[in-house]
């Protein structure tokens, strides 16, 4: 029997591993139709308790992950190699300086200072798709506690602001940049009004106390009080739209998808106002009733707030001092108490509750345009900025927040909810989240291709008393969303 060589055995041994190489490379490059075969191979030959639909949901979701972790290891060989060439370059430049002590000391510092950026990318970017990774598993869990309940559409261009009224018949307003303003039935989504009286923009909008009127504020340098009256339809059973569904598509970056919803045509409208506001030389932004209901303040990027008396029509006060456009304004619901932000890294606090006195107070708490500040029922003002940040106040000591939360994106409108005082954070990067006042963060709203805001999210509106949708949120993709907090399962997560 012939006797194997040593050289022959090493050459089959080469050989064997170059075999099993090829085969796992091919294996790696499979398609992801032939994964998703093996998948269903895999689940199908185990034994499990859990259902099939469950593990395949698991075995997507670590998927994602290896892939994610994949992309990691690609980017840090990469890195890899750039601070090699970078070090060999920095040696061959050392080389030209003849071995001077200086300049080797310099090409060490360079060098040091470049590893370290490099060093910092890599950092930054393993920390980002894990927070990726971790969020995503979070959002899973609120799904249970934070549900889309309806969509109103019908507007055709973004929506910077919704509110809910404050007397009977609960209905949901909306401020559009389209130039009109409309009113929706809470529990079916349809619309029941628009108001067609502005030439421009329309910025915002806010309820009278006590009677059926809104105050509508708009870039033809006026703001509205106008007068409604509707009949709410009949309640239609609450769909699920959070139903998942196989022919999903994500329509984050086509503004076409928005085109063909069809709008609300039938819906009767209002084209004049009872009464109009004319002081501003700029786009009014924002307006808001004072406690009572007969004065209304203003906002406006001529850098000035006006208060104006309601029956009358005439401007009581100009508040000035801001050294910017205004933002917001927004009034205390049981004082005469006005807050305004401004693009001025500042918001300012006026005082009306001494008729011969109306003394203001600026504060100084962030670095970058402030969206909004608005009051909650006890003594605290929050404040949200561009800066990314949304900071808690104690009326009676402004000096420092008690409360700072730090977010990942610029803060737009937030509103604050009146019984448990938990605070809805709009984004720009499409988010909703939810932090208490002491800064906990609770929950975020679930967004997907499926639902959720696909533009920038511009405003946020609690309304606790309904028990179909207790927050609203509206944003640039033309919809407002209803949605149901369980509030209580939500403070207990925490």
């Amino acid at each position: 029997m012939p006797v194997e060589s040593g050289s022959s055995a090493a050459a089959r041994q080469a050989k064997q591993k170059r075999k099993s190489h090829s085969l796992s490379i091919r294996r790696t490059n499979s398609t992801e139709h032939e994964r998703a075969g093996l998948q269903r191979d895999m689940l199908e030959g185990q034994d499990s308790k859990l259902p099939l639909s469950l593990r395949s949901n698991l075995l997507d979701l670590f998927s994602q992950i290896e892939r994610e972790f994949e992309n990691l290891y690609i980017e840090n060989l990469e890195l890899r190699r750039e601070i090699e060439t970078l070090n060999d370059r920095l040696a061959a430049e050392g080389q030209s300086f003849e071995g001077a002590d200086l300049a080797k000391g310099a090409l060490k510092t360079k060098a040091s200072h470049s590893t370290s950026q490099l060093s910092q990318k890599l950092k930054t970017t393993y920390k980002a798709s894990t927070s990726k990774i971790v969020s995503s598993f979070k959002a899973t869990t609120s799904r249970a506690v934070c549900q889309l309940v309806r969509e109103y559409v019908g507007h055709r261009d973004g929506i910077w602001d919704l509110s809910v009224t404050r007397t009977q018949p609960v209905v949901l307003g909306t401020a559009s940049a389209d130039h009109s303003a409309m009113l929706w039935s809470i529990e079916t989504g349809k619309c029941l009004l628009k108001y067609l009286g502005h030439q421009g923009s329309v910025n915002s909008i806010k309820f009278h106390p006590t009677e059926q009127m809104a105050l509508t504020a708009s870039g033809d340098q006026t703001a509205h009080i106008w007068r409604y009256m509707v009949q709410l339809p009949t309640p239609q059973p609450v769909v699920d739209i959070s139903t998942p569904c196989e022919d999903d598509v994500d329509f984050s970056d086509k503004d076409e998808a928005d085109g063909e919803l069809e709008g609300p045509n039938d819906c009767p409208s209002i084209r004049v106002a009872t009464t109009t506001l004319r002081s501003h030389q700029g786009v009014v932004i924002a307006a808001d009733w004072l406690v009572g209901g007969k004065q209304a303040v203003t906002a406006s990027w001529d850098r000035a707030a006006n208060l104006y008396d309601v029956e009358t029509s005439e401007l009581v006060h100009s508040l000035t001092g801001h050294d910017q456009e205004l933002t917001h304004c927004c009034t205390h619901p049981t004082q005469r108490l006005v807050v305004t932000s401004s693009r001025d890294t500042t918001f300012r606090l006026w005082d009306f509750r001494d008729p011969s006195i109306h003394s203001v107070n600026v504060f100084q708490g962030h670095t970058d345009t402030v969206t909004s500040a608005v009051f909650t029922v006890g003594d605290n003002v929050v404040s949200g900025s561009d800066d990314r940040t949304v900071k808690v106040w104690d009326l009676k000591n402004m000096r420092s927040p008690i409360a700072t939360i730090r977010t990942d994106s610029a803060v737009n409108r937030i509103s604050v909810s009146v019984n448990q005082k938990i605070i809805a954070l709009p984004h720009d990067n499409r988010q909703v989240r939810l932090f208490d006042m002491s800064g906990v963060r609770l929950a975020r709203l679930p967004r997907s291709n499926r639902q959720g805001h696909r533009r920038m999210v511009c405003c946020s509106a609690w309304c606790e008393d309904n028990n179909t949708c207790n927050l609203f949120t509206c944003g640039f993709d033309r919809q407002a969303i209803g949605w149901n907090i369980n509030i209580p399962a939500l403070l207990q997560e925490k």
